[in-house]
């Protein structure tokens, strides 16, 4: 199931948990003071370039090898604050909601924001 077929009151339920969920944790940690932002970066950039050539290969969201990748992508996430399932679907909708999230996940592949969306979604779906 792709990040678009979420039904609207599921939608806002997963946005206002990562909205209120990232506040917490930000007002908790400092402003994630004690995150690697750095590092982050570098993973992201590593794990996004796997997930780009995945969706080259013909790779399905819901593949093991990319359930993978995205528990991957759920831990680095982690390394923030641990988020709800709600939170981390939010989070697949903020990719496809927010311009500049869009256009930076697009760098990469253009299918990203779409994919990443699918994918994120079976792993909340089996995580439940």
């Amino acid at each position: 199931m792709s990040i678009s077929t979420i039904a609207a009151e599921d939608a806002d339920r997963c946005r206002r948990a990562l909205a209120d969920e990232q506040a917490a944790s930000l007002a908790a940690t400092a402003d994630w003071a004690h995150v690697d932002k750095d590092q982050v970066h570098r993973d992201w950039h590593e794990l996004y370039g796997e997930i780009a050539a995945a969706i080259t290969a013909g790779a399905q969201p819901r593949d093991e090898a990319v359930q993978e990748l995205i528990a991957r992508h759920h831990a680095v996430v982690s390394r923030f604050y641990t988020p709800s399932m709600d939170a981390y679907l939010g989070m697949a909708l903020l990719y496809a909601e927010d311009e500049g999230m869009r256009t930076w996940h697009t760098s990469y592949h253009p299918r990203m924001v779409e994919f990443l969306g699918a994918a994120m979604r079976h792993y909340t779906d089996t995580r439940r």
